[in-house]
């Protein structure tokens, strides 16, 4: 929607709030803010313009989803300062880009060394934090003709991916013209009223507008304050049908922790398809078949401009030795087709083990987009979640045809030398 391929935000809504109630049967209240749990009388008390209503419950699922952070960074409640943590964000910064374009470039003042790299840009603008939300919005940003410097704390982007994955996805945005400024923490975001410049402790780099993507937190204040009890992570903390300490009351999605499938410690990654299946999960459980929600991997994946990355399971060292394991690592590059087939591509895999029992503990891909490296993640996330061993992976029986895949698959080819390395 930002980067301007989707034109609106009906377009991004599911289910309509007229939906849920006509064809659903669903009793939504918009506009209404929730202000208290009581778990002894079983109420939620909500607050709207026609003022405050308490309604019983017989079950009830805390869904209260998370926010964005913000770094504790000097000057970051001036004006042109965005997030993107809803869709209500997602439309400021549209609107931002409608705005900007209504300026010609050449009647903007000259900001001197933060327009370079484009001959036609729109402006300067900064965005801190290189994960998901960073790189993403780099491209949707750039594809509006803005001029992107992108500042990471760390020494690389997609922290969470391999450092092969990192190098090739920070090598792309550079082609794209991306200002990178690796290990650069911002220390101020000077200006009047507004955002002027993003300072480093190395340099000032003007610019227009800032986005911050430097992750999310759980909203817990309401379950708290109703005797919710939080996990070591932060966020709720429940039983595997999402149950909480209090009897009848649920948690699930962004704002509750779940089970790693491979360490079998809570974790937080607040994604969709978590969120999804544990929210059906409940539903099923209240409706009077126990379900559980099941465990997460970490399973995510990113686009930017023409690469494609996804990861899963763990694949830092220090953390698989936390969890009890020895890790090994070995990367690979493979041909996402037959050699002899047009146009075919590079797939670069991260293949991550335990080296006493062989166990598949993670992995990182990256490819140019349409290569494969998502859709290739998802062999390897059935053998995180089954507690596959590299041999083991390395005789799955994948699907071969010179169109789509190799004689043998990136992942088997990863598995074998990750094997004879072990």
């Amino acid at each position: 929607y930002v980067k301007g391929e989707i034109q609106t935000l009906e377009e991004l809504v599911s289910v309509t709030p007229e939906e849920f109630r006509e064809e659903r049967d669903i009793d939504l209240r918009t506009g209404h803010e929730v202000v208290g749990i009581d778990a002894d009388d079983r109420t939620v008390t909500a607050r709207s313009d026609g003022g405050e209503t308490t309604v019983s419950y017989d079950h009830l699922l805390i869904a209260t989803g998370a926010e964005a952070t913000e770094p504790p960074v000097e000057g970051i409640d001036r004006e042109g300062i965005y997030t993107l943590g809803s869709m209500t964000d997602g439309k400021e910064l549209r609107d931002f880009i409608a705005r900007a374009r209504e300026e010609s470039p050449l009647e903007q003042p000259d900001r001197g060394p933060a327009c370079h790299f484009l001959e036609e840009c729109e402006g300067a603008v900064g965005i801190i934090g290189g994960g998901y939300i960073g790189v993403e919005m780099a491209e949707a940003l750039a594809e509006n003709d803005f001029e992107v410097h992108l500042f990471q704390r760390g020494d690389r982007v997609l922290k969470g991916f391999s450092e092969a994955t990192s190098e090739i996805v920070a090598e792309h945005l550079r082609e794209k013209d991306v200002a990178l400024y690796l290990g650069a923490e911002v220390e101020e975001l000077t200006g009047d009223d507004a955002v002027e410049a993003v300072v480093t402790a190395d340099e000032e780099v003007a610019v227009e507008m800032v986005l911050v993507g430097t992750g999310v937190r759980p909203r817990t204040d309401l379950a708290e304050e109703a005797g919710v009890e939080l996990g070591p992570t932060g966020a709720i903390a429940t039983d595997g049908y999402r149950e909480t300490n209090l009897p009848d009351v649920y948690a699930a999605g962004d704002c509750a922790e779940a089970e790693h499938v491979v360490s079998g410690e809570p974790a937080y990654v607040p994604l969709a398809l978590t969120a999804n299946r544990h929210g059906r999960a409940v539903g099923q459980t209240v409706a009077g078949t126990l379900t559980e929600g099941g465990g997460i991997a970490g399973t995510a994946a990113v686009k930017a401009f023409d690469v494609e990355a996804a990861r899963t399971g763990i694949l830092d060292h220090e953390e698989a030795r936390d969890a009890g394991f020895d890790p090994v690592t070995e990367t690979i590059d493979a041909k996402s087709r037959a050699g002899y087939y047009p146009e075919s591509g590079t797939v670069t895999v991260t293949l991550t083990a335990d080296r006493e029992s062989g166990r598949v503990l993670g992995a990182s891909l990256v490819s140019e987009y349409g290569e494969g490296a998502v859709h290739r993640s998802h062999a390897i996330v059935g053998a995180v979640t089954e507690g596959i061993t590299v041999a083991e992976l390395s005789n799955y029986d994948l699907a071969y045809a010179p169109p789509f895949n190799t004689t043998w698959d990136p992942v088997l080819t990863a598995a074998k030398v990750l094997g004879g390395k072990m």
